[in-house]
């Protein structure tokens, strides 16, 4: 092309600084994108992703962080010679962002319509009545229903998928030429992802928007993008159009990523036959009733949460239980564990009740059976170490281990999980969200259990994080004889380690058959949903629109 770049980053370097001395977070950092195009910035977390476009929209703080080198310019003008006012005018105007967490920055304080009519009147492009039906525009635009009634709500009153839009609307308020777009469906459901892909191709479409999108998941760049850039330890170690750098990857590290998504024609390996003879688990027609409060004169209603739930689970089995935010996985979960109250039913553990246990004996069933949460950091103490952790529960179940073995093992037990010794020592933050895992994974397998329950275990890890985790999972498994349940929002991701899939949707199982049978011949229509909202290539899908 001729002229410069809508948008061009050149030699991007920034450090952040510590008590420990610099940290180089991008090194040398050069990409640019133009009007109607998708640049994708692709890499797993701690690549330089982010803040690269921070540095774009002028939000990096200085101190700590400090841009030592290049430059960032628009339609020519480096951006470092604006002016604050400046500044503050083309962000929005010119250039938006979409941030990946929508609740932690929408005010829950305000009405989204409140926050929807600042936009405009921040930039003096409209106020009062004009401000509010420009609102209800956006909303309508960015497929909210009943725009006019929602914009009295507040955020907590939207769903993830809705409050998403909400940002996104925001961001386009003022029609920007430049949209970035920074994770933002990496804590969506598949379907709503999908329809949020196919909401930023619509805008796109009718504005002529230049999107760079960050993000670590490879299905939805290969959807998205026209160009990549792949990222790693802050410099860019690849870079092309999208089509070729998926189907011939030049470097390792790329080829890295893309070996570790799941494949539509892999084949699991095969797996033993189930095991004969009674459950270890048995779960039958649970019921899970919430009250919810409307106010104070209101009368209270009844959320039916979970409905008429059976299943079994037998040793050394995984059974993996699938279905969107709010169709009563976690739920299940904590009533399993004793973690919230049923409202009917059984789940006998060989032959006894969980629901009707004492403390006493729930304690005991404890050590049987123990739970992985998806957020490690926040199940682990920050003050005590990685060995205080592991060995926390040989504190509680005095039985289990002599004080003098604790050591040893808490050794043998890192080892088992794929980290060193001397990890012991160090604290959470000192470690990555895959590490981290694999701690709490550990600390699940101090007590032995039979069964161990993951709650969207790897559903915030980067893509090959997750294979590493559930490899790891499947080889305990298949080593110690443990059975698994295994909750998560993310059919392909079980495909590999699940025996049998369940299928949940508003509390109710919809289908339940073998992992093959479900990707083989998915018999409800929701499961097919599910399977289809996977992001497909961009050439694909223009492909099959030919």
């Amino acid at each position: 092309m001729t002229g410069p770049h809508l948008l061009e980053v050149k030699d991007l370097t920034v450090d952040f600084l510590s008590l420990g001395g610099a940290f180089r977070a991008t090194s040398g950092v050069s990409f640019h994108v133009d009007a109607g195009e998708t640049l994708v910035i692709l890499g797993e977390s701690g690549s330089g992703k982010s803040v690269s476009a921070s540095a774009i929209m002028g939000l990096i703080d200085t101190p700590p962080g400090d841009i030592c080198a290049g430059s960032v310019a628009y339609r020519g003008r480096d951006l470092s010679s604006l002016s604050e006012g400046e500044r503050r005018d083309l962000n929005g105007r010119r250039i938006a962002m979409i941030f990946q967490d929508p609740l932690s920055h929408l005010n829950p304080v305000y009405t989204i319509g409140w926050q929807l009519e600042e936009v405009f009147t921040v930039h003096g492009v409209a106020s009062g009545a004009e401000a509010r039906q420009r609102a209800i525009e956006i909303l309508g635009r960015v497929g909210i229903p009943e725009p006019e009634k929602r914009i009295d709500q507040y955020p907590h009153q939207f769903s993830g998928g809705q409050r998403q839009r909400i940002m996104i609307g925001m961001a386009i308020a003022l029609r920007p030429e430049i949209l970035i777009a920074d994770e933002p469906t990496t804590a969506l459901d598949v379907s709503v992802q999908a329809q949020i892909l196919e909401l930023l191709k619509k805008l796109q479409a009718e504005d002529g928007l230049a999107i760079i999108m960050i993000t670590h998941d490879l299905e939805v760049a290969a959807n998205m993008a026209d160009r990549v850039i792949v990222m790693k330890s802050g410099r860019i170690v690849e870079e092309g159009e999208a089509r070729a750098v998926f189907e011939n990857p030049a470097h390792s590290y790329t080829r890295t990523l893309i070996n570790a998504l799941p494949h539509a024609d892999d084949r699991a390996p095969p797996r033993p036959a189930r095991p004969a003879g009674k459950p270890i688990l048995e779960v039958k027609n649970i019921d899970k009733f919430y009250t919810l409060s409307s106010g104070f004169f209101a009368k209270p209603a009844r959320l039916h949460a979970v409905k008429n739930l059976s299943f079994d689970v037998a040793a050394g089995e995984t059974i993996g239980i699938v279905g969107e935010s709010g169709s009563g996985k976690s739920t299940v979960a904590r009533v399993l564990l004793g973690l919230n109250e049923a409202s009917g039913g059984e789940a006998l553990f060989h032959g006894r009740d969980v629901l009707k246990m004492d403390r006493k004996q729930l304690l005991a069933f404890r050590r049987k059976v123990q739970m992985v949460f998806q957020d490690p950091y926040s199940s682990m103490n920050p003050r005590m170490t990685v060995f205080d952790i592991v060995s926390e529960p040989w504190r509680i179940h005095k039985d289990i281990l002599e004080k003098t073995r604790w050591r040893d093992r808490v050794t043998e037990l890192l080892g088992l999980v794929g980290l060193n010794p001397e990890h012991a020592k160090r604290y959470p933050h000192q470690f990555s969200g895959g590490q981290r895992q694999r701690i709490a994974i550990a600390r699940a397998l101090a007590c032995d259990p039979e069964l161990v329950v993951c709650d969207e275990a790897v559903s915030a890890l980067d893509v090959s994080v997750q294979v590493q985790v559930i490899d790891l999972l499947a080889e305990l498994r298949d080593r110690l004889g443990l059975a698994y349940i295994f909750i998560t929002h993310d059919l392909p991701i079980v495909r590999h380690f699940a025996d049998r899939i369940i299928v949940m949707k508003s509390g109710e199982i919809v289908e339940h058959a073998t992992t093959e049978e479900i990707f083989r011949n998915p018999q409800h229509a929701y499961t097919r949903q599910l399977i289809n909202a996977t992001p497909k290539p961009k050439w694909q899908t223009a492909a099959d629109a030919a």
